[in-house]
């Protein structure tokens, strides 16, 4: 393999980019001829000449050029790459790859990474969606720079990663707005024989309402299953059944699907990871998804436990439950 000197390729830079000998030896702080017999080096090493003498000025020749096009664009990048690792603005978009669990609902997703759009510096999204372990593969090989997921890395995983917690919620039962009615009274035992839609066995909401159904002693009715939480909800807007969701986007949730407010149950717990390869958070991208998310989306939804469903009726809780 042929390797290039970059130290000779800088003093050609330099030497173009000033406009002669002079300028760029003031700069380097070298001697005009060490900094002349560089060049010669760097044009030694690739057989071509860079420069060519009209007058008292040195002119690029045609291999000049395609050496200064890429000369610029290597330094360019490589102090991008300074600014970057310092914390310093780059100049460009910065880059955000985030691979997203496809058990992770689309509106916690999409509220997650909204403080992206709000940062001084203007930020590149590119999202993957894929199955946990292959995004952590990904992860790993530093091709993502987070993963969102509903669960902690496993112990014993071959990764070595962080699991950061992101917040928790509890669950709302949501459904068209004539079955809301009909399945709002007498929660939950309303839903013993109702219809349900449900995520697939792969998920931790599914584990925990199965946990939960057999904890207040009901059957559901299983009429679908889905690993993707979008096509659920339109289902759900069909009126094909009652569905759970995070209380963190449940008013999100209302008003894209026209559904309705079952009932919200406190102690079914959705719990929601950024995954990194640090212990500390370094992308100032992912810092801010993570300090949003605890102050603001999982915030408020802690606090909406707390208010009344409708406006008017007061709240009961019966082992976790709030409903009106």
């Amino acid at each position: 393999m042929e390797w290039l000197n970059y130290h000779h390729l800088l003093y050609f830079w330099m030497v173009a980019r000033e406009g002669g000998l002079a300028p760029a030896a003031a700069q380097l702080r070298l001697a005009q001829p060490t900094l002349s017999g560089q060049i010669h080096r760097l044009e030694a090493t690739l057989g071509e000449k860079l420069f060519s003498r009209v007058g008292r000025r040195l002119e690029l020749t045609e291999v000049g050029r395609v050496a200064y096009r890429y000369a610029d664009e290597i330094f360019s990048l490589g102090k991008e790459f300074m600014d970057s690792i310092k914390g310093r603005p780059t100049g460009r978009p910065l880059r955000l790859n985030v691979g997203v669990a496809d058990v992770v609902p689309k509106m916690i997703v999409r509220q997650l990474l909204e403080p992206t759009r709000r940062l001084p510096e203007p930020v590149r999204l590119v999202c993957r969606e894929d199955k946990v372990d292959r995004l952590l593969a990904e992860l790993a090989l530093h091709s993502l720079d987070v993963v969102l997921a509903d669960a902690p890395v496993a112990p014993g995983s071959s990764v070595k990663a962080f699991s950061h917690l992101l917040g928790e919620c509890g669950v709302s039962f949501m459904a068209a707005p004539e079955l809301a009615r009909r399945f709002r009274r007498g929660f939950p035992r309303s839903l013993d024989g109702a219809p349900v839609l449900l995520p697939t066995e792969n998920t931790s909401l599914r584990r925990s309402l199965e946990q939960w159904f057999d904890g207040v002693r009901i059957r559901p009715v299983v009429v679908a299953e889905f690993d993707d939480s979008a096509l659920l909800n339109s289902f759900a807007q069909d009126g094909a059944g009652v569905f759970a969701t995070p209380s963190a986007v449940e008013k999100a949730v209302q008003r894209q699907y026209q559904v309705r407010l079952v009932a919200r149950v406190a102690e079914v717990r959705e719990r929601f990871f950024a995954i990194t390869v640090q212990r500390r958070l370094l992308h100032p991208a992912v810092v801010a998804v993570c300090g949003a998310a605890r102050e603001g989306l999982f915030g408020r939804a802690a606090a909406a436990n707390q208010t009344r469903l409708r406006p008017g009726l007061p709240i009961r809780r019966r082992g976790g439950l709030l409903t009106a």
